[in-house]
């Protein structure tokens, strides 16, 4: 990885997007990195993605769905999965805990589960891109679940201040 990421690739331009993306967790979850890359993209995620409510999608506030502040159920998962393959259980459970923490909160809010959350604000629904946030997503209810099933010591949390700091 470069700098600690993968990155993603512009095809129709043959470029690759350097900004920092959730999607840098792939290679782990597929299991195609050796341990030392695996490493450092932990220390990347850390540094530069983790949030109070779980991975931010990308560290450019752009105002679309796909990126800061929005994080979405699937790239949590792979990020938890990938990271644990790699030996990064804590980092793991740390962005599980404040998943479902924000999950959680918003929950108790409103009694629904969502497309995608602010994890930068959990006070705040998720939004930008072209539609509204979509109620009831089977993502969101598919990861919650397992995440529950995995860290059940954190599945009642409803505030990130309540999870692992370390």
């Amino acid at each position: 990885p470069v700098k600690g990421r993968y990155l993603d690739l512009h095809w129709t331009d043959h470029k690759l997007i350097t900004r920092t993306t959730a999607a840098t967790v792939y290679p782990l979850f597929a299991q195609l990195a050796s341990h030392a890359q695996g490493r450092r993209v932990a220390a990347t995620l850390q540094r530069e993605l983790l949030a109070p409510g779980g991975l931010a999608s990308t560290n450019a506030p752009t105002g679309q769905q796909w990126d800061a502040p929005n994080g979405w159920a699937p790239l949590q998962w792979l990020a938890v999965a990938g990271l644990g393959y790699y030996g990064e259980q804590k980092l793991a459970e740390r962005i599980a805990c404040r998943w479902m923490a924000g999950v959680n909160h918003l929950y108790a809010r409103s009694g629904k589960l969502v497309e995608k959350y602010d994890v930068l604000d959990v006070t705040r629904d998720g939004g930008g891109g072209e539609y509204p946030n979509q109620d009831g997503f089977g993502w969101t209810n598919g990861v919650q679940r397992e995440l529950m099933a995995r860290y059940p010591q954190h599945a009642a949390v409803s505030q990130s201040a309540a999870c692992p700091l370390h």
